[in-house]
């Protein structure tokens, strides 16, 4: 019986191949948001570091130079304004007062004097540095919590190769997340929170498919060389992964121009990640295999295979 010993590709697309050139582009992105991390910092909100937040809104557009003057003599420390969305809504950020909720209450009372008649109070909100804290910890703890679930259940599906390749791909979307937030500047809080470990959990989807099918291709072709089974397996999964992708930022695209100011930096976080997770699942999680040595299939498999063809 003869041995096929290569694999047409459904696409005629060799990304093994450029393994290298992927390999650098994620290093370089990788190294790029941990340096933008700790250079440029993260815009963290209100629910991180602490403060009071205010959200307001006018008659007519605001005049954010004006309402500026009104509270920046009122000796509240840092005082940020910006636009919140419609022309007529204003985000008020104030840092925390010293002292305990009655300083902070009455800091927001002398911001609500200030601005005068025909201002809407829309929200407002205080978070202690001490709660600010323990989210900073609670979150950090519960994207590696996830990362790890997400390993151990990969190790157990397939086996500990396909493991560390889908938590090196995964650490990469993360921290190319982070570095995201960090280069825009888009305020960091608990739904941007919520987004990285959505895009943890979107990314694993399309690594797994591909490495079901590339358990799949193994098996079934024990003698082709392992490059040519690993590309085999993107190309057959690539329509796949590709249509996934576009119908899933088609949905984030209507969200984050029609679906309001207060979701629009969870949507943008995951917009670049359904990007960022469809590349690593393709250009990375894949590419990491050809490095390692997979099993091909037990003695047992190949005596039983041998075996019927000796029958037949």
């Amino acid at each position: 019986m003869a041995i096929i010993r290569s694999l047409p590709l459904e696409y005629g697309l060799q990304f093994i191949k450029r393994r290298s050139l992927f390999l650098v582009i994620s290093a370089c992105l990788m190294l790029g948001s941990v340096g933008l991390f700790f250079t440029q910092g993260l815009n963290f909100g209100v629910d991180f570091r602490g403060g009071i937040l205010m959200e307001i809104r006018t008659e007519g557009p605001a005049d954010l130079s004006a309402l500026r003057a009104r509270v920046s003599d009122l000796g509240l420390g840092e005082v940020t304004l910006q636009e919140f969305g419609e022309p007529t809504d204003v985000l008020i950020n104030i840092e925390r007062q010293a002292g305990e909720e009655a300083e902070q209450i009455k800091a927001i009372q002398m911001v609500r004097e200030a601005l005068g008649e025909g201002i809407e109070m829309r929200r407002q909100e205080f978070v202690g540095p001490k709660v600010g804290g323990e989210l900073k910890q609670a979150g950090l703890l519960a994207t590696v919590l996830a990362l790890l679930g997400i390993a151990f259940y990969i190790w157990f599906r397939f086996e500990w190769h396909f493991s560390v390749a889908a938590l090196v791909a995964l650490i990469h979307d993360v921290i190319a997340t982070v570095g995201f937030y960090a280069i825009t500047q888009i305020e960091f809080n608990l739904a941007t929170l919520a987004a990285v470990l959505t895009i943890a959990g979107y990314s694993i989807n399309d690594t797994v498919v591909i490495f079901d099918r590339v358990r799949e291709t193994l098996r079934k072709f024990k003698k082709v060389p392992l490059n040519e089974v690993l590309d085999r397996s993107i190309n057959l999964t690539l329509s796949r992964t590709v249509l996934t992708s576009f119908t899933t930022l088609l949905a984030l695209g209507a969200l984050f121009f029609f679906g309001g100011e207060v979701i629009r930096g969870f949507t943008a976080g995951l917009i670049w990640g359904v990007v960022i997770g469809t590349y690593s699942s393709v250009a990375l999680a894949v590419p990491l295999l050809s490095f390692m040595k997979l099993r091909r299939g037990n003695e047992e498999d190949e005596a039983a295979s041998k075996g019927a063809a000796a029958k037949a």
